[in-house]
């Protein structure tokens, strides 16, 4: 391997190089919110795997899944299944090769972020 010159650099970019932009933050946070789901899925796989074992062990569960946590747990996830289809959608708008523009690109980021906002009331709401 050639011998590099080191001048306290990052040899690639980083966080710590760019300025953080809508793109970059709606880009990390479908990702996040991807995985969030499972934790959501979670929950409710265990509420009917208690629901099938016996009425103790669903009382117990039921109980962890309708407490504050829980609601907490269940508000995220449908906050994060809103945002993740509407940053799929932002996604599907760029396969067309539309919206590719930074500009367009950001309002479609905040479009996301505020869509899966107003979304989420609106289920929150009706449930």
């Amino acid at each position: 391997m050639a011998d590099m010159e080191r001048n306290g650099r990052p040899l690639s970019p980083h966080l710590q190089v760019y300025r953080w932009q809508m793109s970059m933050f709606s880009s990390i946070l479908n990702r996040i919110t991807g995985n969030a789901l499972i934790a959501g899925g979670l929950l409710i796989v265990w509420w009917l795997v208690a629901a099938a074992t016996s009425e103790r062990y669903f009382n117990f569960v039921d109980w962890i899944a309708t407490s504050w946590i829980g609601d907490l747990v269940l508000l995220g996830s449908v906050w994060a299944l809103w945002y993740h289809a509407l940053a799929g959608l932002r996604h599907l708008i760029w396969d067309t090769g539309r919206g590719l523009d930074i500009a367009t690109a950001n309002r479609l980021g905040w479009a996301a972020l505020g869509g899966s906002v107003v979304l989420t009331a609106i289920t929150a709401l009706l449930a």
